[in-house]
């Protein structure tokens, strides 16, 4: 029971960073490139509108701030560990290191559902997206090739078909895990251009829509309380914080390539920062432009891209006859097209955040030796990825996603949490130790972060805590039938004991 509280030594920690076998080659411009990567989805074009019209107006603007100021607390926390720690293990490292093994299994375990499990769940969107861009072609993908077993779909003729297997989620995992296994400088590169076809799309929409906003429909920019907390007014704009956080989730995979990073105590925590930074600047200026081209009512019970389209719709202006023409009808098919990019760019990201939290896990022993293999001509972890593309096909083509984003999002802010408390831990523990990054205001902003998130996770669902506690059992039981009795630090602590 003593070893589950061993923590590892930073000392050694910074020693395992310079003899891992990955290749480092990712810059401070690529890490911010990599962490809007993963921050940009298609969470942006559809949340925006759900959370204006259900919860906060054309003042979900403010809401996209306290959401990105409770990212903030916990960013500024991760910079400071991957500029001390720049190892792969990203918050499982950081709580190995300031609250013992035990925890950190369960935060690396945790990460299960932030980056395998939310890789899938991205994946199978994916797959709607592209069915949705193809049609736009005349080409019409078989429903039972784009649905679960589990999901069915009512045709225009008024049949209905099941599912087999989603095959364009098979795809997009498959070739993003290929492109991973390639090399973390080939994926970057990739990263890079969907990164600037997803932000010059967003960008787009920005300047054409600015021209045609309607000051009027942001008044009432903030719509008075129905009664109900969370129905508008400032409880609506604080409940719809909560709902956009999930548009952030993200920027902390950047902390799992420091190890691939040319010079992390530097260019960690401005791949951190930057990046989350940028999203938020035009994450705030997309809502903006959003609620001010078509009243946020109008925005009642669309889903999808349908937010968006509703905005588009509201750009033109009448013709000689008195028709209404639409200023860009090509607009949509850019939007789907920026999604696609975005979903892809979100897949790779998670897909090397899963690898290499199980990296650093094995190379701990706390996981088969399989996960931390390195290959020997590209420097990846490619076993891993074989695994996981293989276990993350089978899970986006057979499983419908359903309840998984709200699981993947409790597991993002119990890592926050642990982070932020990490922190407080280490400055008391070790406050000596040099830093390259140090976050300000400690304990303060750590504990803002804490009490930000926890307050999050208290708004979502008793299933999905259900679902999560469930999950943790699992990793638990999976710790002590094999973890324990395979942990390096347990041997390393039991040699030193009976040397003594």
């Amino acid at each position: 029971m003593k070893n589950l509280w061993a923590r590892k030594s930073i000392i050694d920690l910074q020693n395992e960073a310079n003899d891992h076998g990955l290749a480092k080659t990712l810059g401070a411009r690529a890490l911010v490139l990599l962490g809007i990567g993963a921050i940009i989805g298609a969470g942006l074009f559809s949340i925006t509108g759900s959370a204006a019209a259900n919860n906060a107006g054309p003042a979900v603007s403010i809401s996209f701030i306290i959401a990105a100021v409770a990212c903030a607390f916990a960013g500024l926390c991760y910079a400071e560990f991957a500029s001390m720690i720049p190892v792969a293990g990203s918050a499982y490292t950081y709580s190995y290191a300031t609250m013992g093994e035990f925890i950190a299994w369960i935060i690396g375990w945790d990460l299960v559902l932030e980056y395998a499990v939310g890789a899938a769940t991205v994946a199978i969107s994916w797959s709607r997206y592209l069915a949705k861009f193809v049609e736009y072609y005349n080409i019409h993908l078989p429903p039972q090739l784009t649905l679960s077993p589990w999901e069915t779909m009512t045709l225009a003729d008024g049949s209905v078909v099941s599912g087999l297997l989603n095959l364009p989620a098979v795809f997009i995992v498959v070739a993003m895990s290929l492109l991973l296994i390639r090399g973390t400088k080939e994926s970057a590169m990739v990263n890079g251009v969907i990164v600037a076809l997803k932000v010059v799309v967003v960008l787009i929409f920005i300047a054409l829509g600015w021209g045609y906003i309607n000051t009027d429909n942001y008044t009432p920019f903030i719509p008075e309380n129905t009664g109900a907390f969370g129905h508008f007014g400032w409880s609506g704009i604080v409940r719809a914080a909560g709902v956009i956080f999930f548009a952030y989730i993200g920027f902390d995979a950047v902390s799992t390539a420091a190890q691939e990073a040319k010079n992390p105590k530097r260019d960690m925590p401005i791949g951190i920062l930057v990046s989350l930074v940028i999203c938020t600047v035009l994450y705030i200026l997309f809502a903006h432009v959003m609620t001010g081209v078509a009243n946020y009512t109008e925005y009642q019970g669309a889903d999808g891209i349908a937010p968006v389209a509703v905005a588009i719709e509201h750009m033109g202006s009448l013709n000689a006859a008195g028709k209404f023409v639409l200023a860009y009808p090509w607009l949509n098919k850019a939007i789907i097209l920026a999604i696609l990019a975005g979903y892809s760019s979100v897949i790779m990201v998670m897909l090397m955040g899963q690898s290499r939290v199980f990296f650093s896990m094995s190379k701990d022993g706390l996981l088969p030796k399989v996960f931390s293999d390195v290959h020997p001509k590209f420097g990846t972890p490619s076993k891993s990825n074989l695994l996981f593309m293989v276990f993350v096909s089978l899970f986006a083509a057979f499983v419908p996603a359903t309840v998984v984003g709200e699981m993947t999002s409790i597991g993002t802010l119990l890592a926050f949490v642990l982070v932020c408390a990490g922190i407080i831990v280490l400055r008391k523990t070790q406050p000596d130790l040099p830093r390259a990054f140090k976050t300000p205001l400690v304990p303060l902003i750590p504990i803002l972060g804490i009490v930000s998130c926890l307050a999050m996770m208290y708004s979502l669902s008793g299933e999905t805590w259900l679902r999560l506690i469930i999950w943790l059992a699992i990793g638990v039981l999976i710790y002590f039938k094999y973890g324990a009795k395979h942990s390096k630090l347990k041997k390393a602590n039991q040699e030193k004991n009976s040397s003594n």
